[in-house]
């Protein structure tokens, strides 16, 4: 009766293998494959017979072979269990992902468990490989990051522009004010607005005036750093933080840009509409209080800009009365 409940169980417990929604592998001390579910026969190719007594490694050659002989080793002299998991290692053999929802994904994530098998005399004579299909998780996982990251940027940008929006971009000026205090480097903050804008909205209407405003933003990023911090003040105004740049590197680049808009021409629902910037420098040579203050010399050089003509750069010195 007992034999009977044994062989019983074995037939349950084979059963059970060959149907669970895992690959199980069992493999000898040569690595040769003893016992192949269906999970593995679907999935590699395989039959049972072609797999059985073959080498792992012959059947998977993309497997690092020095790194799992070094796995299943420490699994046989320390009698416990290992485990991989797909942030570390995505995948141990490469299966395509055949799953509906996550079809776009080009292989199967996998986690992966090494268990040590003794024999009747107690000696570990075979290890058990599974193999979870965590493609599910891993797809999941990677798509709230994009949304996550998505969020970022949207909180963070201009919707108009797609620079950076002023509680970021002030933000970041004040990092750098703050790196500027313990390390007594330079920056300079370049402030500028579009010239004449009521008139261009009132000649042409708001849509031609918003696409000035996303044509000043484009020449904006063909011309800066890529450490260069471009956002929008507010309204037709533009701040571009300029980190480790004196005044000098500043009017530089403040030129070049106020160039490049002058020459450049914006054809728009059968315009051709040509306009100029003005522009205010300041930089963090002078002694200051907080990072607003640098903000309010930028602004102040740009005012003298607009009162003296327009279309013009002003660098801000405190001796000068700019801001005064």
């Amino acid at each position: 009766m007992t034999d009977s409940i044994k062989v019983s169980e074995l037939h349950w417990l084979l059963a059970i293998v060959q149907n669970i929604d895992v690959g199980v592998v069992v493999l000898d001390r040569d690595y040769r494959v003893d016992v192949w579910n269906t999970f593995m026969q679907n999935r590699s190719g395989y039959m049972p017979d072609e797999a059985r007594k073959r080498s792992f490694f012959e059947l998977f050659p993309e497997v690092d072979e020095a790194w799992f002989r070094r796995k299943v080793e420490n699994v046989v002299a320390l009698g416990t269990p290992s485990f991989t998991v797909w942030e570390q290692r995505p995948y141990l053999l490469r299966f395509k992902n055949y799953q509906p929802i996550t079809g776009l994904e080009e292989f199967m994530y996998q986690n992966t468990t090494l268990l040590p098998l003794k024999s009747v005399s107690g000696a570990i004579e075979q290890v058990c490989l599974i193999i979870y299909d965590v493609t599910d998780v891993a797809t999941n996982r990677y798509q709230l990051q994009a949304a996550n990251q998505e969020l970022q940027r949207l909180s963070s940008t201009d919707r108009l522009t797609g620079l950076f929006n002023r509680g970021h971009w002030e933000e970041i000026l004040c990092q750098d004010y703050a790196r500027h205090r313990r390390y007594a480097g330079n920056s300079a903050l370049v402030m500028c607005d579009i010239d004449h804008f009521k008139q261009i909205n009132d000649t042409y209407g708001h849509q031609v005036g918003d696409g000035v405003i996303q044509h000043t933003a484009k020449l904006i990023r063909q011309n800066i750093r890529d450490s260069d911090v471009a956002g929008r003040y507010g309204g037709e105004e533009f701040v571009i933080l300029q980190p480790d740049t004196d005044s000098e590197g500043a009017m530089v680049f403040a030129e070049r840009l106020r160039l490049a808009i002058e020459a450049s021409e914006l054809k728009l629902e059968g315009h051709s509409i040509r306009f100029t910037i003005s522009l205010g420098i300041a930089d963090l040579t002078q002694p200051s209080s907080d990072h607003s203050q640098l903000i309010k010399w930028a602004d102040s050089a740009l005012y003298i800009s607009k009162s003296a003509g327009r279309n013009r750069v002003t660098l801000y010195l405190a001796d000068s009365g700019a801001g005064a």
